[in-house]
This record gives structure tokens, C-alpha cells and sequence, in this order.
């Protein structure tokens, strides 16, 4: 007689979470340039740590800085922090209100999953930063995306109406993807919208230092109908060309930033001590460093946009702040099958709709690249965009 066969249950089946995220996530990863390979998918400079972070580390290594650190940070890091936001917000910052995070990413994990209970209502623009949503899903909230103006600005109007009852709205600015800045007349007119009600916001301001709009940058905690009810999320890892570092922080309100201390010391535990070190000697020397990356940045911007310019059917966005170029096509094709299509053609960029329905008809390039990386992956793009039409 042939064998009996039985079925077993699954041995294993993964946490609703997961099957949250993955419902929400539209979070691809792309490549770094690499054989005859130009990418312009990557948001991450391609400048080396300035020389003074690097050897702060190698310092602190050698004279043993290698335990345990606190698990709210280094208190003369956070003092240096304290003093520094002080001076953006306009009002005193006390250093026990930071919290170091293993880099921006686990900051804004630690302060949305501190905040949102499942069935929260969250609100984000449309495109925004994927990891939102993401970071939502696990908490069991429910994402809200308000689709931006034609600018790429806020649309107030829809905005207002979608704050109604909301939990928390999160937002970045300078923006990922779109490379737009939020002037002072936005947030205060984010101010207005929320006043009188308990909605929280999380303002993600990575990429604040990369601010090409002449005009003052201008942080949500710097505004008074907002400061109060912000949780800032800050990392090192776009000012000071510090991404492989992991190294964050938060600030905001006591009870928040407590929730946010909780959740991080529970995922991640403290930020290596040594990086700590090194993280402050960037804050305490690395002004002119920032000030020349910043510089190259624009610059390359500019380049970016001429070559963009020459491709037709193109429409471009105006770079305002961080590194990124979000320009819309007219080709009647989804987002994700024409960065496929461009990859055949040697180069990678990001497709508009993983940053929300939005985003659609959008491709995300980052100038974070060298003069000639740019000129050649432009040229790809457009032979590429080419042969799709």
C-alpha cells in the first residue's frame, strides 16, 4: 500500500504586523552605481565623512570608549544638541529631552510606534517618504495620504479637512521625494489648522542643512503654534555624509520623547559610544564641511535640471532643498515598469509610486552623484525614455 500522507500546519506564521506592512510597503531597494551601472536611485551623498569625525572615532576606539553607552545618549552630546536646537528654536532646549537614536530611520521609528495605537488615524502628504506608512502599518494605525498641490506644496484645503480627528501628522521637510522646502507661511498655516486640537506632528528634518531657496530655513520647532506639540526627528547622516554611521536624534516634549525612550531602548538599545564621540566633534567642527557639501549639492542640481530640460516630455520640479529631482513623464506607462525599462538601459532611478499613488508618473533622481555620473545617467535616461515612446 502507497504511504499515508498527511498535511501538518504551517510551523510558523508570521505576526499580523508583517502582513501590515507588507500590505502598506511599497518600499523598493536600489542599487549603488556598480559595474556599467549609473545610479541615481540612491539618497546618500557620495562624499566621505569629514576627516575630524573619522579620526574622533579612531580616538575614542583607541582610548577604550567601548562599553555601554546611556541609554538616552551621551550627556555631552545631547548638551551640544541642546545647545543647538536651542538656537533654531528660538526658545530653550534641555539636553534631557534627547534622545540618541540609532540613525534617523529608528528615531522615527521609536517616535511613531511611542505614539499610535492600532485604529489611530495618521496623516501624510502624497508623495512623502515611504517609511511613514511603513512605520504606521506596524503600529496598527491607519494611514491617511493627502495628495499634494501641483507646486508640490501642501494642499491646504484637502489638508485641513484630512487633520480632522487625526492622531498625528508626519511630514518631512526639506522633501524626499519631491526636493521641496515648507516656507514659514506653510507652517504657520499648519499652525492655524491644528490649533485647538490634540493632533502631534512628527517633523522629519534630515535633510534641513540642503536648503538652496535664499531664503532662511525654517524648522517646525521654531514655530510657536507648533513647537509644543512636535516631535523633531533629526539624523547625521545627510549633513554630515554620516549614513553608514547610524546615528539620530529626538527631541520634543518630555511625555513623548519618554514613549519614544522606551520603544528605542527595547529595539535598539544605546548608540555605540565611540560613534557618539565622533557625532559630536561633527556638531562642534564641521559648519564649513556641511557649508561645501551643500555647495556641491546645488551645483549638481543645476546640472541635473539642464540635462533633464533636454528630454522630451519631461516636466520638471523645482529643486529647492535636499538632493532630489522628481520630474513627471507622459509616457502611459506605470512608474515601476519604466525604472525597469531604464535599468536595461544601465541606469537606476526610483519609481514615483513608491512614495504614494501620488506619485505616479513621477521618477525620483538623486544629484548625491558626481558631475558625470549625472551627465551620463541623464543621457541613459533619455535614451531609454526613448526607446519607450
Amino acid at each position: 500500500m502507497p504511504p499515508t500522507i498527511t498535511t501538518q500546519p504551517p510551523l510558523f506564521t508570521s505576526a499580523d504586523a508583517v502582513a501590515r506592512i507588507e500590505a502598506a510597503s511599497r518600499r523598493t531597494q536600489q542599487p549603488q552605481s556598480q559595474g556599467d551601472l549609473v545610479s541615481l536611485a540612491m539618497g546618500e551623498p557620495d562624499f566621505d565623512t569629514p576627516s575630524q569625525v573619522t579620526e574622533a572615532a579612531h580616538a575614542s576606539l583607541r582610548a577604550g570608549r567601548t562599553h555601554y553607552s546611556p541609554l538616552r545618549g551621551e550627556q555631552a552630546l545631547r548638551d551640544a544638541l541642546a545647545g543647538k536646537l536651542t538656537g533654531i528654536a528660538g526658545a530653550p532646549v534641555s539636553a534631557a529631552d534627547i534622545l540618541i537614536t540609532q540613525g534617523g530611520t529608528a528615531g522615527l521609528a521609536a517616535a511613531i510606534l511611542g505614539i499610535v495605537n492600532p485604529g489611530d488615524k495618521v496623516v501624510v502628504p502624497d508623495p512623502t517618504y515611504s517609511l511613514y506608512a511603513d512605520l504606521v502599518a506596524m503600529a496598527g494605525g491607519t494611514v491617511v495620504p493627502v495628495p499634494l498641490a501641483p507646486d508640490l506644496h501642501w494642499d491646504l484645503d484637502r489638508l485641513a479637512d484630512a487633520l480632522t480627528d487625526a492622531k498625528l501628522f508626519v511630514f518631512c521637510n526639506p522633501v524626499n521625494p519631491t526636493g521641496i522646502v515648507h516656507s514659514r507661511e506653510e507652517l504657520d498655516a499648519l499652525a492655524d489648522l491644528l490649533d485647538g486640537t490634540p493632533t502631534i506632528v512628527i517633523s522629519d528634518e534630515a535633510y534641513s542643512d540642503l536648503d538652496y531657496t535664499g531664503r532662511p530655513f525654517t524648522s517646525t520647532i521654531s514655530v510657536d503654534g507648533l513647537r509644543d506639540r512636535t516631535v523633531y526627528c533629526q539624523t547625521f547622516s545627510k549633513s554630515y555624509a554620516m549614513t553608514g554611521w547610524r546615528v539620530g536624534y529626538l527631541w520634543g516634549p518630555p511625555s513623548f520623547i519618554q514613549a519614544a525612550a522606551r520603544i528605542h531602548n527595547t529595539f535598539n538599545g544605546s548608540v555605540n559610544t565611540f560613534i557618539q564621540d565622533a557625532a559630536l566633534v561633527a556638531v562642534q567642527s564641521c559648519d564649513e564641511d556641511v557649508a561645501r557639501m551643500r555647495a556641491a549639492y546645488e551645483e549638481r542640481g543645476e546640472i541635473m535640471r539642464r540635462e533633464l530640460a533636454t528630454i522630451p516630455g519631461i516636466t520638471l520640479s523645482a529643486p529647492e532643498g535636499a538632493f532630489y529631482q522628481f520630474p513627471r513623464y507622459d509616457i502611459d506607462l506605470p512608474s515601476v515598469e519604466v525604472v525597469a525599462a531604464l535599468r536595461a538601459h544601465g541606469v537606476a532611478v526610483r519609481p514615483g509610486s513608491e512614495f504614494g499613488a501620488a506619485g505616479e508618473s513621477h521618477l525620483r533622481l538623486s544629484y548625491a552623484a558626481s558631475p558625470q555620473s549625472i551627465i551620463e545617467g541623464i543621457r541613459r535616461l533619455a535614451d531609454g525614455l526613448s526607446a519607450l515612446r
